[in-house]
């Protein structure tokens, strides 16, 4: 397929303050996704267009499936499970009680049902915080959470090569895409490296997805593009611009996940560019890229 086959639309231009953590459900033909400080989960149905929401009471900065139906997402700094029919919500596990002012970034679940989940220091504005006051987790199936390590700026992007064998991750102000060695069996990782610099133009590297061969797609925040890397090679394959610069994370859906989906924010922008940006905070979907994504993982819990 060429380059030039490829279409960005904005499907959704409900201008959200800043949208993230876009994953399909396949299920319901939806994309699931979050806008953070309106503290709502969103469902949006591809079919009919409607946006479902639960509103919850703190910033929530990811959802993932749940295998048991419904499903859970990052709260302040709680682990929720959410229900879409009486819209509940229900904490599983809570992280950093020492630290009031934190809160949960990006999230997503792992091969084994597992649901990763970093923290950061609230912002003052974007991208300005005090530094070094996350850590990076994970739920068990069991409700149990593990604490891998701390001194993370922002923690985002994250994902698992397809042999289940490495953990893709990014601190964003570190400007780096990481990579660990990763075991399936026990959720552990170790041997951080970096598999990705990010150059000047790029921006701030923030949310990230595999694709079916291997490569990385990254959002890249006030860069306005996704980018795909070769995490084995450390070159980057190819940009896609989209006409929005604060762009915040990525996903594979639609038909045989052959489409991508890119969230966007419009918080800290000016009035200027929200003019010159209109569809700041839509949901963009790409098509004709030419690759395929995967289904995401449901938490086991």
């Amino acid at each position: 397929m060429t380059m030039s086959s490829t279409k960005i639309e904005c499907v959704l231009r409900e201008n959200w303050r800043c949208g993230e953590s876009p994953v399909w459900e396949e299920a319901s033909n939806s994309l699931l996704f979050v806008d953070i400080p309106a503290k709502t989960v969103c469902r949006w149905d591809s079919l009919s267009k409607q946006v479902q929401q639960v509103i919850v009471d703190a910033p929530v900065s990811s959802v993932a499936l749940r295998q048991s139906g419904g499903c859970v997402a990052t709260v302040g700094t709680k682990f929720c499970a959410l229900n879409w029919e009486d819209q509940s919500a229900v904490v599983l596990a809570t992280v950093d009680k020492d630290k009031k002012n934190n809160r949960f970034n990006d999230g997503k679940v792992d091969p084994a049902g597992r649901y990763f989940a970093g923290t950061m220091a609230e912002e003052t504005a974007p991208a300005v915080l005090e530094r070094r006051q996350g850590s990076l987790y994970s739920l068990f199936p069991d409700h149990h959470v593990e604490k891998y390590f701390d001194q993370v700026d922002i923690s985002n992007g994250l994902d698992w090569s397809l042999d289940h064998k490495i953990f893709y991750y990014i601190d964003s102000l570190s400007y780096s895409v990481d990579a660990f060695d990763y075991d399936l069996q026990t959720g552990k990782i170790s041997n951080r490296r970096s598999v990705y610099k990010l150059e000047k133009e790029e921006q701030i590297p923030d949310g990230m997805c595999i694709d079916v061969e291997g490569k990385l797609w990254v959002a890249c925040y006030n860069g306005g593009r996704v980018i795909r890397l070769d995490p084995e090679t450390g070159k980057r394959l190819r940009t896609v611009k989209l006409p929005v610069v604060k762009t915040t994370s990525c996903c594979f859906g639609g038909k045989d996940y052959s489409e991508m989906y890119v969230t966007s924010a419009r918080d800290g922008m000016d009035p200027e560019g929200l003019l010159q940006q209109p569809e700041a905070g839509g949901i963009f979907k790409i098509t004709g890229l030419g690759v395929k994504g995967i289904p995401p993982y449901p938490y086991a819990g």
